[in-house]
């Protein structure tokens, strides 16, 4: 009896051993394994295909949207509505124009509800701290801008889905707007369709001159190629990792606000602001490249 006791206590100790060891082994490599970040491809009809590393150690929550969103399909057929050379490229805007936003139905999918939301800005003005820099090829999030009607806040945290990438370097929208990663492959692609033929230039409207209309006597958005580039194709390669669902904020309703403020019919309201917009996408100035239209404005008046 006492060496079987013996044999089956020294058995006992071997297999605490071995799950010790194991443990240590599993511990060792996850401590030492380098993690990939993850590598957004985007197939662009007539361009070609770009490679965008993302960085969740900038901005992770901007990344789990971006992430989410594209897993949904949801910037497939999607245009660059927006292009300006020697400053950035904008697309992912539903309505093709500047003036999107996403719903909690297009991050989540069915059973969701058709509720447009926001997410707040990971950048140093809104008290975040991203370091990443709006230098050449890196994407950022467009916001909408209401900081000239005191609603700074608001505007900080009204990106949803449009993002811009950089063909220069702008160290005025650092801090300013959620950098989140940058182009690794294809950055010839993203200088070529920054160089598109566009509508007209907002640098060409001389003080009071009146923007160009088409048939209908619409007025024409400035800087909007005249064949958006489409985005046939966005994933995302994620090496495993699951970043997750995103934080988001309920939709900030401009035209609401003006109604409740100044008693503005919703006629009233649509026809002197442009439509709230997603990330960048609605500014208080005309189309609201929303966080860099204003800047861009400044930048070609400069």
């Amino acid at each position: 009896m006492g060496k079987g006791k013996n044999v089956i206590m020294g058995i006992a100790i071997l297999i605490v051993i071995v799950l010790i060891g194991v443990v240590g082994v599993g511990i060792f490599k996850n401590a030492t394994m380098e993690v990939k970040n993850p590598i957004a491809i985007m197939g662009i009809e007539g361009y070609g295909t770009v490679k965008i590393e993302l960085y969740p150690d900038q901005a992770p929550n901007t990344v789990a949207n971006f992430i989410k969103l594209a897993e949904r399909g949801f910037y497939k057929d999607l245009t660059f509505h927006r292009t300006i050379p020697d400053f950035m490229i904008q697309g992912g805007d539903k309505n093709g124009d500047g003036t999107g936003t996403p719903t909690l139905k297009d991050l989540k999918g069915e059973g969701a509800e058709e509720k447009e939301y926001g997410i707040k800005g990971e950048f140093l003005a809104n008290n975040y701290e991203n370091t990443l820099k709006h230098t050449k090829g890196v994407i950022s999030m467009a916001r909408s801008d209401y900081s000239s009607m005191g609603l700074t806040e608001q505007g900080y945290n009204s990106a949803g889905s449009q993002f811009f990438i950089m063909t220069s370097d702008n160290s005025s929208l650092d801090g300013l707007y959620a950098a989140f990663g940058k182009v690794i492959e294809g950055y010839d692609i993203i200088e070529k369709i920054s160089n598109v033929e566009v509508t007209y230039r907002s640098s060409e409207l001389g003080e009071g001159k009146e923007a160009p209309k088409d048939e209908q006597g619409n007025q024409l958005s400035s800087d909007m190629p005249k064949n958006k580039p489409v985005i046939k194709s966005l994933t995302v390669e994620t090496f495993g990792v699951n970043y997750g669902e995103p934080e988001t904020v309920d939709a900030f309703d401009y035209q609401s606000y003006l109604s409740q403020m100044y008693g503005l019919g919703d006629n009233n309201a649509s026809s002197e602001v442009t439509p709230e917009g997603d990330d960048a996408e609605n500014n208080t100035s005309e189309e609201a490249t929303n966080s860099t239209e204003n800047t861009t404005n400044n930048d070609e008046n400069e």
